[in-house]
């Protein structure tokens, strides 16, 4: 199994980025997906997960409005485009498989870095 994300980068405040995450070894579209966050110095935590079909979807109250989580089961991809970013959305983003507000997913990726300064 593996989780692989990319897309990340350095922005300004108010600037957007689009996160993808590349599944493969395990049939994405059965699996409830997640984003998880984790900034310097502080713990993981959760930002957004998606159900297997796209249709329901849950976030952060620090991201509603700004993020949004989607996924495409045909490629096997799972995405975050996040607009007016803020200092604080400063963090390693990972994929999990599966995953929700109150727990954490089986599979992690190893992370795409955001930071957002001016």
């Amino acid at each position: 199994i593996q989780l692989v994300e990319s897309g990340g980068g350095m922005v300004r405040p108010g600037g957007s980025l689009r996160l993808s995450c590349a599944a493969s070894g395990f049939t994405f579209s059965s699996f409830d997906m997640s984003w998880v966050r984790q900034a310097p110095g502080k713990g993981p935590e959760w930002v957004s997960n998606i159900n297997t079909n796209g249709g329901r979807t849950s976030y952060k109250d620090a991201v509603k409005g700004r993020f949004t989580i989607s996924r495409d089961n045909a490629k096997n991809m799972l995405y975050l485009q996040m607009n007016d970013l803020k200092p604080e959305d400063t963090a390693l983003y990972t994929c999990t498989r599966g995953g929700g507000s109150y727990y954490w997913g089986d599979y992690w990726g190893q992370g795409t870095q955001v930071t957002v300064s001016s």
